[in-house]
């Protein structure tokens, strides 16, 4: 411990803490400042992107409730709520802070290892809602541009076209064969083996007719494959990745909970 004591302030109470305490403190406010200031950063990403779309526009405003950024916007809002009171409750050793910063950590990990297992134990549905959910996106392409995002993002990167293959675009009343327009019977331009001609000019109707062709034809032209089974490839192909990862999050919530408790305790043992 230490051998002397500072002067006692309110940042810095003089309770004779080990060295080992101090550090383990200055260890919770910096973790805590790291991910305040992420939290800040997925809130700044929610204002940005709610106010790109012009979200508050006065004919959008009714519908903002159901806008993804919306979920961005209020996670990295409770992230940074979160995180500053557990910063500021280990700076000024504050126990009504730190109680409610420990509570909510404890719940939160209670939380992640009930989805854990729901999850594993509902894989077979999980996959049936993540199918559903992908034939919406697809059905309403042109109407909703974050799920046109989200899709093209996901056809692109994953090199995959439609659900389970690319004749899935049929469900889109613009790709649906019985559609009067130059869409009629196409699919995306993400889902194109080479969108870009020349290498650099975006070609957008690369994939017109594309649900007219034969598998042999149309594999120069598109991807045959769907994006479901790439999805769940791409997770097999990482999951050693994923599972660092996971554990990572996981042992740093665990030990952020650990020394908010065994700074709760010194709090308490010198302010009885």
């Amino acid at each position: 411990g230490f051998s002397g004591c500072p002067a006692a302030t309110m940042i810095h109470p003089c309770y004779g803490y080990s060295f080992m305490d101090y550090f383990l403190k200055y260890f919770l406010i910096m973790c805590n400042l790291l991910f305040t200031v992420l939290g800040l950063l997925i809130l700044a990403l929610g204002v940005w992107g709610l106010i790109s779309k012009e979200s508050f526009a006065q004919e959008k405003i009714s519908s903002i409730g159901t806008d993804p950024m919306l979920v961005v916007l209020s996670v990295g809002f409770l992230l940074t709520a979160l995180c500053l009171s557990g910063c500021v409750g280990a700076l000024r050793e504050n126990r009504c802070l730190l109680k409610l910063f420990s509570a909510t950590v404890l719940v939160l990990i209670a939380a992640q290892v009930i989805v854990a297992i729901v999850a594993h134990t509902l894989q077979d549905q999980i996959e049936g809602n993540l199918r559903s959910g992908m034939l919406v996106a697809m059905a309403r392409y042109q109407d909703d541009l974050d799920l046109r995002f989200i899709t093209d993002e996901i056809q692109s990167n994953l090199q995959c076209c439609g659900v389970d293959n690319y004749r899935d675009w049929e469900i889109n009343i613009y790709y649906n064969c019985s559609a009067p327009g130059v869409l009629a019977c196409g699919v995306p331009a993400t889902c194109c083996v080479d969108p870009l001609e020349n290498g650099t000019v975006w070609n957008s109707q690369c994939g017109v007719g594309a649900q007219l062709l034969d598998e042999f034809t149309a594999q120069s032209v598109i991807f045959l494959g769907g994006c479901l089974g790439e999805i769940f490839r791409w997770i097999e192909h990482h999951e050693g990745l994923i599972g660092i990862i996971v554990t990572v999050v996981f042992g740093v919530q665990i030990l952020i909970l650990f020394i908010t408790i065994r700074l709760l305790e010194r709090i308490n043992r010198h302010k009885v």
